[in-house]
């Protein structure tokens, strides 16, 4: 165990060991709901955050086509293992300056294997994240949706919105204000769990749609009604 801390922590594994944790922390905050698995991408047509085509400088080196974190999170992790087993088989071997060199070389086998696994993970997963890519984000506005997470406010909030393929996704959303109105037959202002809410807007600065608490009305049809 001992040797296994003094490689994360030493040169090179230590300088992927803390971006490890930073990846680890954010895809914790994935899962809890509190950012989106497209963080990085803000300029994808789809509204997915998905490039398609991939561009910048993740698409030059062979990367692109899914969502940035996902790439970046498989170059991270990758590197970090090659990296780790790298330390563990150099050891002690040599002085201080046959050590260096052999620890720079696991650095630049690290980075190249990292680069080389992850473009191969990337080929497949582009054709999953392609194929689930959703519609535009104007055509989101005017649509239902149904809130996901406990409250919706100024700075919090998603819901899932169906598109009218048939399609659905897990949105962005913020209430301007609690103190909207619901439109419809009901009262009530506040936006929770299970609440629908209607878009009405899109905030390109904030990358986040704009909601308003909406009750459909009964259809004459509905025995309930």
């Amino acid at each position: 165990m001992v040797e296994f801390f003094d490689a994360a922590l030493g040169f090179p594994t230590a300088l992927f060991s803390f971006a490890l944790l930073v990846v680890a922390g954010y895809w914790t905050v994935v899962l809890l709901g509190g950012l989106g698995i497209d963080a990085l991408d803000t300029d994808a047509d789809t509204g997915a955050g998905v490039e398609v085509e991939g561009g910048g400088f993740l698409g030059a080196a062979g990367l692109g086509g899914v969502p940035a974190t996902v790439t970046l999170s498989l170059v991270i992790g990758l590197a970090w293992f090659v990296s780790l087993a790298g330390s563990v088989l150099v050891g002690d071997t040599g002085g201080a300056a046959v050590h260096a060199l052999l620890s720079i070389a696991v650095l630049l086998v690290a980075l190249t294997g990292a680069w080389l696994c992850t473009r191969g993970l990337v080929r497949p997963l582009r054709r999953v994240f392609q194929g689930a890519a959703q519609p535009s984000r104007r055509d989101f506005v005017g649509e239902m949706c149904v809130i996901r997470t406990g409250r919706v406010g100024p700075d919090f909030g998603q819901a899932e919105v169906t598109s009218a393929d048939g399609s659905s996704a897990i949105v962005q959303v913020r209430q301007p204000s609690a103190d909207v109105p619901v439109a419809g037959p009901a009262g009530g202002t506040g936006l929770t769990a299970g609440s629908t809410a209607l878009i009405f807007d899109y905030d390109p600065v904030a990358e986040c749609f704009l909601v308003m608490p909406y009750e459909a009305p009964p259809r004459p049809d509905d025995p309930a009604a």
